[in-house]
């Protein structure tokens, strides 16, 4: 099973960057946006800017209904998760709390991760975490799991700045996401999870993007 081995990510990069966007390019030695063009670069960080404002402009009592929508539709896409690996974020900036849907795939057989960061440049690695077990403060204070398994995602879900109906996702910049996501020696299933007010028309992909498998709102499912 891939979740087994962590030889099943190539050489560089061991975890889709987009669960580290509170981690700064400069800390993992990458350049923001990779090779943007330098009109695309400024463009989206504007985009970035309105969405998060936005985002964080809800309430939280409509955060949490949305939440609780993009929860009901995982359980759909995702099935039966008995040995399934499901890799999560630590909720940032009004990001959907999926915290205690965490618990529901650990109480169904799965096992549940989050991102840690090594070292500056080196590789971020998964550890299995569930409710309940310690944390200690990670990267910008990030919480880590403190003695949890290091493994690999089966399912990665991912959260997004904004996205299209190509299934691409704005992310924070780093290019985290993109470069890891071509280094996986295996597919894992790549969601990303955010609020129908996040759409744009396009995020204006370049070279370096990768679409996202399923894109999952309060409203819609959206398959690439």
């Amino acid at each position: 099973m891939p979740g087994d081995d962590p030889t099943d990510f190539a050489d560089g990069f061991s975890s889709p960057a987009c669960l580290m966007h509170e981690v700064h390019p400069v800390y993992m030695g990458l350049s923001p946006e990779g090779n943007s063009n330098s009109d695309v670069a400024p463009w989206r960080q504007g985009e970035r800017k309105r969405l998060i404002n936005a985002r964080m402009d809800l309430s939280f009592a409509k955060r949490d209904a949305f939440t609780a929508d993009i929860a009901a539709k995982l359980d759909g896409i995702i099935g039966d998760v008995t040995g399934k690996y499901v890799s999560f974020f630590w909720p940032f900036k009004g990001e959907p709390d999926l915290r205690q849907w965490m618990a529901v795939v650990t109480a169904k057989g799965g096992t549940t991760l989050l991102p840690v960061v090594i070292a500056k440049g080196q590789p971020l690695v998964f550890r299995s975490w569930k409710m309940g077990e310690k944390l200690e403060p990670g990267v910008w204070n990030i919480p880590v799991p403190t003695n949890g398994t290091e493994c690999v995602p089966d399912i990665v879900i991912a959260p997004v700045v904004g996205f299209d109906t190509a299934c691409f996702r704005l992310g924070y910049g780093g290019g985290f996401f993109d470069r890891t996501l071509a280094r996986f020696r295996h597919s894992p299933l790549v969601i990303g999870v955010g609020y129908e007010q996040q759409a744009i028309a396009s995020i204006r992909p370049q070279p370096h993007d990768i679409p996202m498998d399923v894109v999952v709102t309060e409203r819609r499912v959206l398959y690439r």
